[in-house]
């Protein structure tokens, strides 16, 4: 008995004396603002669940202050911070508002967000299927969808027909101007996701070569391995009269090559962009384009800059998070 209190008070000055280490102060207690122009319903939800690590507002409970609970969480919020603040909303234009709500929104549809690991003992931060649905109409009314005419729905069902054809395929495509060759073959690839940017009308098929599709297989995915090329298509969506989405004009191919050593100026990814049937290489600036594309990957920089996880990867998140 006597050593069993002696460990307890051994542990117990542990304790004490650990607390006198602490982390780098960090802004935890600015009071953050709601968004500007969103509904009340939306920032309720979005304070909630995401400000106090995506914002300059952190309500820290009395566990999150202790050491070494509060290492991780300050290193939680500086990633968090780094990846999305949405204290810097009034900041962005509206085009770059509207996708953050698109990102934040797949981030929790995926069950990426808020991470399983805070939301255990963070219970406020679970979103309820009703919040949910609030986000996604919220998100929906961005950019409300127009029904399509006829004659538009049959010049995209032409051209659509063409692409899968192989007849939207050019003899002679010019490279970017980093020197990134097209991928012709790309459509022969295998389709790994899908998204639907409803920030700005457009609907995604993502393609991976045999090297992407087999790190896939095996889990190798973070960092990606070199020789991975991924192809996104871009089709600007219609709308059916019965409300139903489907692809409309071709608008871009992009290209992701990975390649840690030859790229390891971009973060080891080649980015390449063409835009049209006509296949017309995007970018005039090699610097300006390049550095556009790491800017807008920035926030996925854990994920060795690849924002749509594969199809097959987010079924094996979903399974683990149900358990």
């Amino acid at each position: 008995m006597k050593n069993k209190n002696k460990l307890i008070l051994i542990l117990l000055v542990g304790f004490v004396g650990l607390q006198f280490f602490r982390p780098e102060k960090i802004d935890h207690g600015t009071k953050a603002q709601n968004l500007t122009n969103v509904p009340k319903e939306v920032n309720a939800i979005l304070r909630s669940s995401c400000f106090d690590c995506h914002s300059s507002e952190a309500n820290l409970r009395w566990y999150d202050k202790m050491t070494p609970a509060n290492f991780l969480v300050t290193s939680h919020i500086k990633e968090a911070r780094e990846a999305l603040n949405f204290s810097k909303w009034d900041s962005w234009p509206k085009a770059q508002q509207n996708s953050t709500i698109y990102y934040a929104i797949n981030k929790v549809l995926s069950g990426e967000m808020p991470l399983p690991s805070y939301a255990a003992v963070h219970s406020s931060a679970k979103l309820n299927q009703a919040q949910i649905q609030t986000l996604k109409n919220y998100a929906l009314s961005l950019t409300p969808r127009k029904v399509s005419d006829d004659s538009q729905i049959k010049d995209a069902e032409k051209q659509y027909n063409s692409w899968v054809n192989g007849e939207l395929k050019k003899s002679e495509v010019k490279d970017a101007p980093n020197g990134l060759h097209y991928f012709p073959d790309y459509r022969n690839w295998k389709a790994i996701s899908t998204t639907d940017r409803f920030d700005n009308g457009t609907m995604r098929i993502i393609f991976g070569n045999e090297i992407a599709v087999k790190a896939i297989q095996e889990h190798n995915v973070n960092p990606w391995p070199d020789g991975t090329v991924f192809a996104k298509t871009a089709w600007k969506e219609q709308t059916q009269a019965d409300g139903s989405i489907s692809s409309g004009e071709f608008l871009a191919v992009e290209f992701m090559v990975k390649d840690a050593k030859k790229y390891s100026k971009t973060k080891g990814w080649g980015w390449a962009r063409w835009k049209g049937s006509d296949l017309k290489p995007y970018g005039g600036d090699i610097l300006h384009f390049e550095q556009e594309c790491i800017e807008c990957h920035k926030p996925v920089a854990d994920r060795d800059y690849v924002f749509t996880p594969p199809l097959y990867l987010i079924s094996q998140l979903k399974k683990i998070n149900t358990k």
